[in-house]
């Protein structure tokens, strides 16, 4: 009886523990996320509007064919700049687990992104990827291109390798950072004896490494793929214009000066919580179902 109520009396500590935070989170995402809500559905007497609950507004914005171009380039860039980022980040964490000369200089390089804004990182990416840029300029020195401006157009198109360098660059070093954590903590001694038993290398990596890495893959590629569904800067500058991506859709409606597409604009950010949050929700659902197959649920 003793040890249950010590352990009630823990939880209860822990729990006002996190109350403040609990508290700051319902306010300010929880309070944001019900003011969107009502702006999408009529409510913003601020603008003049008080139809709620009118839905019409959202009616009007998955009517527009511009919307679905939105939503397909938005699921473009998120899932390609995450899926990629995804590869480079479990080879990179896979190579920092084993001794190589440099390795300590190099533990510390390959985090710089980190603290670095996203800013920055699309000025890089107009200074090396522009038809006037480093890359181009490389390519006419070495007599691949007659001129800088033969170069293939990379930025400003709806291929969108500028936005998905820039999210790459930007959210490698985050996921590998995860993933790396995982594999320091699991050790290395499972690999080593399927290794002596004559396991080869993709076996070991598909039997035994993934499954331990996986709760860092999970974690690191959702943060990254929602902050991707969301994401403003580099769509807008690096982007092929017309159609956008929902974010960038959204603030256009917020700078018409009819006041009723301000509220519609409202309903394409609400349309992202809603399509970012399905696709996680379905994300997790499958990776639980790997855990139930691995017998870890």
């Amino acid at each position: 009886m003793p040890i249950q109520h010590h352990s009630n009396s823990l939880h209860w500590r822990r729990a006002i523990g996190l109350l403040p935070i609990g508290l700051v989170l319902l306010v300010l995402f929880g309070g944001g996320l019900s003011l969107a809500l009502l702006q999408s559905l009529g409510f913003a007497p601020w603008y003049g509007i008080n139809s709620f609950p009118d839905t019409g507004y959202f009616a009007a914005l998955w009517r527009d064919q511009a919307f679905w171009w939105s939503l397909h380039y938005t699921l473009y860039y998120s899932a390609v700049s995450t899926v990629i980022g995804l590869v480079l980040a479990i080879a990179l964490a896979l190579c920092l687990v084993k001794a190589f000369p440099g390795k300590t200089i190099f533990n510390h390089i390959y985090k710089l992104p980190l603290m670095v804004p996203y800013a920055v990182g699309i000025a890089l990416a107009v200074i090396m990827m522009g038809n006037g840029g480093l890359l181009s300029r490389a390519a006419a020195a070495l007599g691949w291109i007659n001129d800088p401006a033969q170069f293939p157009r990379l930025l400003n198109t709806h291929a969108g390798w500028g936005v998905i360098s820039v999210y790459v660059w930007k959210q490698m070093p985050f996921m590998t950072l995860a993933i790396h954590a995982v594999l320091v903590e699991a050790g290395r001694e499972r690999e080593e004896a399927a290794a002596i038993l004559g396991a080869n290398r993709w076996q070991i990596f598909r039997e035994i490494t993934l499954p331990q890495i996986g709760p860092g893959i999970v974690s690191s590629s959702l943060i990254c793929f929602a902050f991707n569904m969301g994401a403003f800067e580099a769509p807008f500058i690096l982007g092929g214009g017309f159609p956008d991506t929902l974010p960038v859709l959204a603030w256009r409606y917020f700078n018409d000066a009819d006041y009723a597409m301000q509220a519609q604009g409202m309903a394409a950010i609400v349309s992202i919580g809603l399509i970012a949050g399905l696709l996680i929700a379905l994300y997790l659902a499958a990776y639980r179902r790997y855990e139930a197959s691995l017998g870890r649920l």
